[in-house]
């Protein structure tokens, strides 16, 4: 079944930040060169370790922006970092009316998606594994590209053709190993985005993959926790945030999603207070995640506000007739 223009633009962002999320894990390099596996690690530049650290240790996308002005030329998790930072500072509002700023933003996106894929294709030499993973992310940013720049109905044609590529490159990495901790962190949430956002699709196998296979675990149960918060099994979804959040206790991208769990299961104090909470760290965070942050906080004070008992009216006391 083909997606949907408006499921395709839903996962947009999501898996743009998955990208972000794999390139998180790049963290701790003093214990492990390489924290998915093991064995046979692979090296990373140590500017790409500090934005990883900035993204995933702090919510810190500023400073993981500074510290990529100069991404590492053969490793495209630079490249694709660098486009889920452009892509989630785009204002899709400035952009329908040509502002000079979100269409920088949209540029840049263009571009380091376009340099994830290329990279990618010169791995291919030394680590097909990885290479065709990438080359998967890489055409996904493009089609990802298409979409925001064209709109749903023009850039469709563009996005399904890139979706071919991106199903082709994955099963090509999967064909190297199919149970390797990045491919199924990265397959397992787009496997998961396209289950909660096409009809008749089971997510189970792309939760089982997270569970056994993808690492590191808070990085996998924070996948799985914005799965069960979208198939509206809340108690689920705290179980999983709750597991991230041993790990990322001050990540305001955490605190947010654990906001929304809350909010969804009707629970607007707890809401409310980590919505609140994760606003402390705005400047932390792209402009637009803080718009929708703000947004949605603004609701739940609402739902708050409509919800709290009214107090009773104040019985009026009956006049005494006056004495004869």
């Amino acid at each position: 079944m083909p997606l949907q223009p408006s499921s395709w633009k839903r996962m947009v962002p999501m898996v743009v930040g998955t990208v972000a999320i794999v390139i998180g894990l790049w963290t701790n390099l003093a214990f492990a060169k390489d924290p998915f596996r093991t064995s046979n690690p692979h090296p990373i530049s140590a500017n790409t370790e500090a934005a990883f650290r900035a993204v995933f240790e702090l919510g810190n996308y500023p400073e993981a922006g500074r510290v990529l002005q100069q991404p590492d030329a053969n490793e495209p998790l630079s490249y694709a970092l660098k486009a889920a930072i452009a892509f989630l500072s785009v204002d899709t509002k400035a952009l329908r009316n040509n502002d000079p700023v979100a269409l920088k933003n949209l540029d840049d996106f263009k571009l380091n998606g376009t340099q994830t894929r290329e990279v990618a294709e010169k791995l291919l030499a030394t680590d097909p594994l990885r290479g065709n993973l990438y080359l998967a992310v890489g055409h996904f940013l493009e089609g990802a590209y298409a979409i925001t720049s064209l709109g749903t109905v023009a850039g469709l044609p563009t996005a399904l053709s890139k979706l071919e590529l991106v199903q082709k490159y994955l099963g090509q990495a999967e064909a190297i190993n199919r149970n390797d901790p990045e491919l199924s962190l990265i397959k397992g949430y787009m496997d998961l985005l396209l289950a909660v956002n096409l009809p008749f699709s089971n997510p189970d196998d792309a939760i089982a993959r997270l569970t056994q296979y993808a690492a590191p675990r808070y990085l996998a149960y924070r996948g799985i926790a914005i799965a069960y918060r979208d198939l509206k099994q809340f108690d689920k979804a705290l179980d999983a945030v709750n597991q991230t959040l041993k790990d990322n206790p001050n990540n305001p991208e955490v605190l947010y999603l654990k906001a929304q769990i809350f909010y969804q299961q009707g629970n607007y104090p707890q809401a409310l207070a980590l919505f609140d909470q994760a606003l402390t760290k705005k400047d932390q965070l792209p402009p637009g995640v803080v718009r929708t942050l703000t947004r949605e906080r603004d609701k739940t004070a609402r739902k708050l506000a409509q919800s709290a008992p009214q107090p009773s009216p104040t019985p009026t006391a009956t006049p005494q007739p006056s004495p004869q």
